[in-house]
Order: C-alpha cells, then sequence, then structure tokens
C-alpha cells in the first residue's frame, strides 16, 4: 500500500499493481486514471473509451504504514536472525 504525496490524486491510498523500474514509475490501484479510446477487437467486441491506471513516478509515493495508517518513511535494519529488513520509521514495524 502506498499514500500519493503530489500531484492531482494527492492524499489517495492504492495497492501498487506494477512497477516500472526502467521510467521509474509505478501502476497504482484507482490513482491517476486516463480514458484510453479503444477499437472495437475481441476482448472489447463494442470498443469505445475505457478508464485505466495510467504510471505515476515514485517520488510522488510514500509507503503506508501498516500499524498506524498514513505515509512512513522507510529504513534498513538487521534483525533478529541477521538479516537486512525494511521498517517502517513511524511505528518501528517490519514492512513486507
Amino acid at each position: 500500500m502506498v499514500y500519493v504525496n503530489a500531484g492531482n490524486d494527492k492524499g489517495k491510498t492504492g495497492k501498487v499493481l506494477e512497477v516500472l523500474t526502467e521510467k521509474s514509475r509505478a501502476i497504482v490501484e484507482g490513482v491517476n486514471m486516463v480514458s484510453k479510446h479503444t477499437k472495437p477487437n475481441a476482448k472489447n467486441p463494442q470498443g469505445g473509451i475505457v478508464k485505466q491506471e495510467a504510471g505515476i513516478h515514485v517520488s510522488n509515493l510514500q509507503v503506508v504504514d501498516p500499524v498506524k495508517g498514513g505515509a512512513t518513511k522507510i529504513g534498513r535494519r538487521l534483525n533478529d536472525k541477521g538479516k537486512l529488513v525494511r521498517y517502517a520509521k513511524k511505528s518501528g514495524e517490519e514492512v513486507k
């Protein structure tokens, strides 16, 4: 889950569907909706205008704290097993 901290959808939260690493963008569920005009095809025989999510730059996103909710920064530390893990700086909880 991520929080959008800039742009037209500022304040919304959503689940990350896909990350486009070469363009530094992410596709977030319900955020940055665009209208795409489609020709009739086998999947959509009617054709027309379809609403879908477009990419949003990763600098405009923050991870949502798993315990307290809301945006938080992410840190890295060694856990009790000696493995490097990400954690939410707000609550100290590990982020999956």
